[in-house]
């Protein structure tokens, strides 16, 4: 499985990316979210998650963990694939669509191409509980530095903590917090304080 790519974006449109790493041209589909966060680069990394089918094997990608982490918790719900979580997250941004989730604002879901009722009931639904473990801001906190080394920090203190056995809603909360109290502390004592807060 892919987790990331890092290397030079060959061709970036608001729908995909080319990013050539190693030699080898990879095409991944991306959000309008994502296509905002990286325009203007030329190289750089970007999150991946693989989607193999009988007849293709496809990459999406994102700027940030983040928008990654709420992609994946859209194509859990049934009737929900990778293109309308896609498009979900082309026309919320990742702090929009955890609020929308959170006051169960089935309007804003609807206003989306492609989601019908029953669709935005059963997405406000499923993921009104796994959002609301997020918190408002702890997404953000968390993906305003991941260019950054305190970023990279971070996401490796919640890798260990997923390893260990937490949820990653949980410890990406903890982290959130421990990062704007904190920016500038080590993976090690943020994983140890972290565990203390779990």
């Amino acid at each position: 499985m892919i987790t990331y790519i890092r290397g030079e974006f060959k061709d970036l449109q608001p729908a995909r990316i080319v990013v050539e790493a190693a030699g080898i041209g990879y095409e991944v589909n991306i959000s309008l979210n994502t296509y905002s966060a990286l325009s203007g680069q030329s190289q750089g990394l970007i999150y991946v998650h693989e989607v193999i089918r009988e007849d293709a094997h496809l990459l999406y990608g994102f700027a940030q963990e983040g928008e990654r982490h709420l992609f994946l918790l859209l194509i859990s719900v049934s009737g929900v694939g990778p293109n309308m979580a896609r498009m979900i997250l082309s026309s919320l941004s990742p702090e929009e669509l955890v609020h929308v989730i959170g006051v169960q604002d089935e309007r804003a879901l609807k206003a989306v191409k492609g989601i019908g009722l029953k669709t935005a009931q059963r997405i406000l639904v499923d993921l009104k509980d796994k959002v609301q473990t997020l918190g408002q801001g702890s997404l953000s906190a968390i993906d305003r530095q991941i260019v950054g080394g305190v970023g990279q920090a971070a996401e490796e203190a919640i890798s260990a903590l997923v390893m260990l056995g937490f949820q990653t809603a949980a410890a990406r909360k903890v982290i959130g917090e421990l990062v704007k109290e904190s920016p500038a502390m080590s993976v090690e004592k943020m994983i140890k304080d972290a565990l203390r807060r779990l």
